[in-house]
């Protein structure tokens, strides 16, 4: 009797059509729709990283830089209004030598609130320095959006990190000079200037030239394939 059934619904799943095999019920989307992106992708029986493409790690890394893109402009409107506020109200700045900064001394504190333009320009050398940190996040961002199409041998990536690699010479020479205003204005440091060189700072502006090079080759390659083509 149980023979019977077997071959009963063996010739029912004969007479009907094959069921598919559960890697394909694994692999049809919920529903019709089509499954969230992720920027790690299988290969050969592991997991490798998508750099390229939508949903890829340049993506992720896009959408971070447009946040510190919008916190650094935030950051340079506050800057640009307190050092203008400084200079309007100069009156009032004096009774700020009177408050007590944890880790800073008294007279530090008042060397800067009694020369309030000493204050203000200090301010907008750090708003400048800011501002060279948001021409950098804009060049990479317009980098990053290549790398996310997919086509990132362009030749205006090579200008732009060109553009990445001066204002990095320019974020070191405006941290050297805001060092120096600082110890000529601040009487602890006044009789100890020093001058350090950040090495890694210089390093990766040596690095930023030769990945513009790489780019540039890229480029150069790429438009010979195309005419070839």
């Amino acid at each position: 009797m149980a023979r019977k059934r077997n071959e009963t619904a063996q010739s029912e799943v004969s007479a009907g059509s094959t069921p598919a095999p559960p890697s394909a019920w694994r692999r049809a989307p919920l529903g019709g729709l089509a499954p969230l992106s992720s920027p790690f992708s299988s290969l050969g029986g592991g997991m490798s990283m998508r750099t390229l493409g939508p949903g890829s790690v340049s993506s992720f890394l896009k959408v971070v830089l447009d946040v510190f893109y919008a916190a650094l402009w935030a950051a340079l409107g506050a800057l640009v209004i307190g050092g203008v506020a400084i200079l309007i109200f100069q009156p009032l700045t004096t009774g700020v030598a009177n408050i007590d900064i944890e880790g800073v001394s008294p007279s530090t504190v008042s060397d800067l609130t009694d020369k309030p333009q000493a204050l203000a320009g200090l301010i907008f050398i750090v708003a400048a320095y800011i501002g060279v940190l948001i021409v950098i996040l804009n060049r990479l961002r317009r980098v990053f959006e290549t790398l996310i199409v997919g086509d990132p041998f362009r030749p205006q990536n090579v200008a732009r990190l060109r553009v990445v690699g001066f204002a990095l010479i320019a974020l070191e020479v405006l941290g050297y000079i805001v060092h120096r205003v600082t110890d000529m204005f601040v009487r602890d440091r006044a009789h100890g200037v020093s001058l350090s060189v950040n090495l890694t700072g210089w390093f990766a502006i040596l690095v930023v030239f030769v990945l513009a090079e790489v780019f540039r080759e890229g480029a150069r390659l790429r438009q010979d394939a195309d005419l070839t083509i």
